[in-house]
């Protein structure tokens, strides 16, 4: 019998609680559609801790990533979560991927990269341009730490140029996004699903 999934959103948001985020609006959307498949989920703020620079497990001096990485080890199903500033992501979530570096040497009894059994999504708000390269650079990251990326795994808003407005503070979740985070949930679940019942083989 399949296992239940379990789902953890990195929010890498500038703003720290209880500050409103569409960062974290938005995770905690693709949550919510998770949810309609049967996915318990939870938020992490990374701002909120005091992770370290760095690319180690741990990087000492009250470091709190190693916290996080476990929960991430726990999770089928990472929601990476982060705004669009000068066209990239923050700077919160490039050192989340720069932490995230250290799975690639950890390895379990196959000698397979611990990451290799996760499902990973990503989802990205901003009032500037930026949102797809964003998402294809996280693709990429991710899946060189051995993540799993669905069909259709990426969902953004971005407001028109010229024109700032915050995703947090729209009226409604535009259509085009709703059905793409939909889309998103339905295939994440799919192919963690699959990586729960038969996993990449051994080393």
């Amino acid at each position: 019998m399949t296992k239940s999934l379990e789902a953890i959103a990195l929010v890498c948001t500038l703003k720290a609680s209880p500050a409103v985020s569409s960062s974290d609006v938005m995770a905690r959307q693709v949550l919510d559609e998770l949810g309609t498949h049967g996915v318990h989920g939870d938020v992490v703020r990374v701002v909120d801790f005091d992770v370290r620079p760095g690319v180690e497990e741990d990087m000492g001096g009250g470091d709190e990533w190693p916290a996080i990485a476990d929960r991430v080890r726990s999770a089928d199903i990472l929601v990476f979560a982060t705004p669009t500033w000068l066209g990239h992501m923050s700077s919160v979530a490039q050192r989340v991927l720069e932490r995230l570096d250290a799975e690639l040497y950890r390895t379990d009894a196959h000698g397979r990269p611990a990451m290799y059994g996760k499902t990973a999504v990503v989802a990205v708000v901003g009032n500037e341009d930026g949102a797809h390269k964003i998402i294809a650079d996280s693709f990429q990251a991710l899946n060189d730490i051995g993540f799993t990326i669905p069909a259709q795994g990426g969902t953004y808003w971005n407001s028109e140029a010229m024109n700032p407005r915050d995703y947090k503070d729209l009226a409604k979740t535009p259509e085009a996004v709703a059905s793409t985070t939909n889309a998103l949930a339905a295939n994440a679940v799919h192919l963690a699903t699959l990586l729960s019942d038969s996993a990449y083989p051994g080393r």
